[in-house]
């Protein structure tokens, strides 16, 4: 609810679930109103609300489309709708579910950001690829509606049409990019019919290499899928060609596949801050390991996504450590303002022991619907928040859920996730390890791979009841997601119930601090540079290199950069260091200049240089030995000693002779030093 004088509805659908007024009430601002058919006999509260130009809510989603009927008169009106029934009021525990309500319904007033999109243009060219006379038939039934062109693999016996409407080639596609309007297909075995062709159709010389773009493509070839996680790549059509249910399917689906074209943009990103390279040396892989539809690509310094091959799944914007790569629907800070919402008026509602289950719309919606119709309902303390995929959960959002003072939280998915669920995997076994640390409780974050609502059920029965903050942060997160993580992590230790400064994590955890081996640093600098956050750093006034462990991604940049391999990785997360100033790693006096005293380097480098330079080079040698003096000057007063001296940088000592194998074997049976003493 927006504010006091907001307007509530709420409806006990003919009073088939109780509704807990007084709870909803000290949970929800505004005013209510409580009727028993909103959407019948008491529609004229609904009309009245809308009446006084308030914002209004209402407490029921499946007559929304009456609603908005009945609101055309008012379109100045904001109208919010939330679902209480299915997440709650139908429910063996309806009677306790009046928190819960009032949770769902404050978080359901939350905005979120406008979608940005990609749009895609069809034109109907499509490229239908099998075997035998299953292509041909598709390309006969969409002839008149698309733009065909069909390719055989390896053919059977095709008899010659009569009239060809379309052409029909021969050819195998060797690779495959691209996406709906913008395929690229790289084809070998390329050959063209015979028109000659009498009772079997023949083709001629076949030559490898060719070339070809569609704006579809229908694989019927029962091969192999051309793309990684094809089911998810717009414009790719594939079916068993033994499976005539599958074939109609996606024949009517590419019939439907022309014009333009509008998909969300999941993904926003941002290069500058982006941890994969520097100087040609790799360092953060993360989203490159994880993303099934291969949008990622390396890109120089940074990588770069293809939003329009991109499919949502948000395993990059989980997993990325510095939040170059972040999830739109919706973004982190609005994702964390809602989680807030929920959870702090569900507190104030009376609620105790609160667990936040985040599910998708397609599977997890329908699996909470049929709970509540045929089963016992969703627990009164399960919190639901849906979001586009689970998978573009992060370590703030988890986070979130304990920091504002619940004690679970659980991500619903199908048995068999159409996403890898890698990414997530790794968030929730990192985030439970922090949480069981800061004395939450144990195995509190988990992922319920279930598609039996029962199950579902029986799951969130079974669910360890933890320990809640006794003192629940009230925070909200603004900003980029790693600024909002930073937050995010510094309120669960002041929330936690019992905080320790150092949590060990695994071997890349995006947290951690660095190891320098002092001895061998010889504040070069190169991690400074290489480092993409800002976690390694100078001091431009003296010979130094501090360290900023909240900024650490564990990119691992600065540990392959290093000359002297003096740095090592240590993941971890040290609320007190996230705390705390820049931290001095090696600090040295700097080395001044013999000649004019002006400091430059350190001590310990041109010492360093001196002790390898000093009677073992013949440029620093014998009567050269005072020429080790430049080595201890500044560069303008090392220019103008070299300059003014007479040394000639040519009087190398003569090189041995250049001995091919013949002077070597010579050498070895006169049994001379020198071979061509023998000459």
């Amino acid at each position: 609810m927006s504010g006091d004088k907001s307007r509530l509805l709420i409806c006990s659908c003919e009073n088939s679930m109780p509704l807990d007024a007084q709870a909803i009430g000290r949970g929800c601002p505004g005013q209510m109103s409580q009727t028993d058919q909103l959407c019948g006999r008491d529609l004229g509260q609904f009309k009245a609300a809308l009446a006084t130009g308030e914002p209004v809510t209402v407490a029921c989603t499946q007559e929304a489309p009456l609603f908005k009927e009945v609101a055309e008169e008012f379109p100045a009106v904001p109208l919010t709708f939330v679902n209480i029934r299915e997440t709650g009021g139908w429910s063996k525990d309806s009677v306790s579910a009046g928190p819960k309500s009032a949770a769902l319904i404050a978080a359901a007033a939350e905005e979120m950001p406008p979608i940005s999109l990609v749009t895609l243009e069809s034109n109907g060219v499509v490229l239908i690829y099998g075997r035998d006379n299953v292509a041909i038939d598709a390309a006969k039934r969409l002839a008149e509606r698309l733009d065909i062109t069909v390719l055989l693999t390896k053919p059977a016996s095709i008899t010659p049409r009569s009239v060809n409407e379309f052409p029909v080639l021969k050819g195998t596609i060797r690779n495959a990019r691209g996406h709906l309007g913008r395929f690229e297909l790289g084809i070998d075995d390329y050959a063209l019919p015979s028109p000659s062709s009498r009772g079997e159709l023949v083709f001629g010389a076949s030559r490898d290499g060719a070339t070809s773009t569609c704006d579809l493509i229908l694989d019927l070839s029962g091969g192999l899928p051309l793309f990684p996680a094809h089911e998810l790549r717009a414009g790719y059509l594939r079916a068993d060609p033994r499976d005539g249910v599958a074939v109609e399917r996606t024949i009517a689906e590419a019939a439907n596949l022309v014009g333009t074209f509008d998909k969300p943009r999941f993904i926003h990103f941002d290069e500058a801050i982006c941890a994969h390279s520097r100087s040609n040396i790799t360092g953060c892989t993360r989203c490159l390991d994880l993303c099934p539809t291969g949008a990622i690509a390396p890109a120089g310094n940074a990588v770069a996504i293809d939003a329009a091959v991109c499919a949502g799944c948000g395993s990059c914007a989980s997993v990325c450590p510095t939040g170059a790569a972040s999830y739109a629907l919706p973004s982190a800070d609005a994702l964390m303002r809602k989680i807030r919402t929920l959870l702090r008026s569900y507190a104030k509602a009376g609620g105790e022991r609160g667990v936040v289950l985040f599910h998708d719309g397609d599977h997890g919606e329908a699996l909470i619907d049929a709970l509540a119709r045929f089963g016992d309902g969703l627990p009164a303390n399960v919190l639901p928040i849906r979001v586009n995929e689970i998978t573009q959960l992060g370590t703030e959002s988890i986070a979130a859920v304990f920091a504002y003072g619940g004690t679970g939280a659980a991500m619903l998915t199908r048995a068999k996730s159409k996403h890898d669920l890698g990414g997530l995997r790794q968030v929730t076994e990192m985030s439970a390890t922090i949480f069981a640390a800061l004395g939450f409780g144990e195995a509190l974050v988990r992922i319920l791979e279930t598609d039996d609502p029962d199950h579902l059920r029986a799951m969130l029965d079974g669910f360890p009841g933890g320990t809640p903050s006794p003192r629940p942060a009230g925070f909200i997160a603004r900003g980029t997601r790693r600024s909002v993580l930073e937050t995010t992590f510094r309120e669960l230790h002041l929330a936690a119930p019992s905080p320790v400064g150092v949590v060990p994590l695994s071997p890349g955890a995006p947290f951690g601090g660095v190891q320098l081996n002092a001895e061998n640093c010889t504040l070069c600098h190169s991690c400074v540079t290489a480092c993409p956050t800002g976690a390694l750093a100078d001091n431009p006034d003296r010979a130094m290199l501090r360290f900023s462990e909240n900024l650490c991604v564990q990119c691992g940049l600065c540990e392959a950069t290093c000359p002297e391999d003096a740095i090592t990785l240590d993941p971890r997360l040290n609320f007190q260091a996230w705390n705390e100033p820049l931290r001095v790693l090696k600090e040295e006096e700097p080395f001044h200049c013999i000649a004019c005293g002006t400091p430059f380097g350190t001590r310990s480098s041109i010492e360093r240089v001196l002790s390898k330079l000093q009677e073992k080079h013949w440029m620093f040698e014998g009567a050269n030995a005072q020429r080790l003096d430049v080595i201890k000057m500044c560069a303008d007063c090392r220019v103008e000693a070299v300059v003014n001296e007479s040394f000639d940088p040519h009087a190398a000592p003569k090189r041995p002779p250049v001995m091919s194998t013949d002077d070597y074997l010579r050498a070895r049976e006169t049994k001379k030093t020198d071979p061509f003493e023998s000459q």
